[in-house]
């Protein structure tokens, strides 16, 4: 009787612990799984209890060559980007920061011949003129010109069946580096 009664305690003793071990190990799975740490490298530099707004103007197009829609494209580009990755205020005009210009250049450039002397690789590029003024910080001021292209394999494509998709992947750039060069301060 007195060997069963410890095989029994033995057992007891090993089922308990087997048992705490799946306990903390279903534990410390759930703890992992609901944890998360999450890094956001925007909008670094913003001292929100001086800086509340941005005021962010129209890009009027004054290139030759002009593409209806990329006025209104960039502008709208500019304005998300900065409602997304801030807690500033967008206005039209008015805030303590305050973004305004242009763009000043949409050309096209053959970059490649093919042997019946038409370009078989063009380059779109898109520059666009800043301003940039900190009303809380003026020193900050700046203007600067920002660039950015995009090539097309042009014996298979026209420049109106690109366009848009181009234009997408330069104004993002630009609105990137606009945006670093505002507030995040890379």
């Amino acid at each position: 009787m007195g060997l069963m009664n410890r095989i029994c305690k033995a057992k007891i003793k090993i089922i308990s612990t087997k048992f705490c071990l799946i306990l903390v190990i279903c534990f410390c799975a759930f703890l992992l799984a609901s944890c998360s740490i999450s890094y956001k490298f925007n909008g670094s530099s913003i001292d929100y209890t001086k800086t509340r707004s941005i005021s962010i103007s129209d890009f009027p197009n004054t290139a030759e060559l002009v593409y209806p829609p990329l006025s209104q494209v960039f502008s709208e580009k500019l304005r998300d980007s900065y409602t997304r990755q801030t807690r500033l205020q967008v206005m039209s005009k008015g805030g303590d920061l305050h973004l305004e210009g242009e763009i000043v250049g949409y050309q096209l450039t053959p970059m490649a011949i093919s042997a019946d002397s038409y370009s078989s690789q063009t380059k779109l590029t898109l520059t666009i003129k800043v301003r940039f003024s900190n009303n809380k910080n003026p020193q900050e001021d700046f203007e600067k010109t920002y660039s950015a292209f995009q090539t097309f394999d042009s014996n298979n494509n026209t420049l109106n069946a690109v366009q848009d998709e181009l234009i997408k992947t330069m104004v993002n750039d630009i609105v990137d580096n606009i945006y670093n060069d505002t507030v995040a301060k890379w």
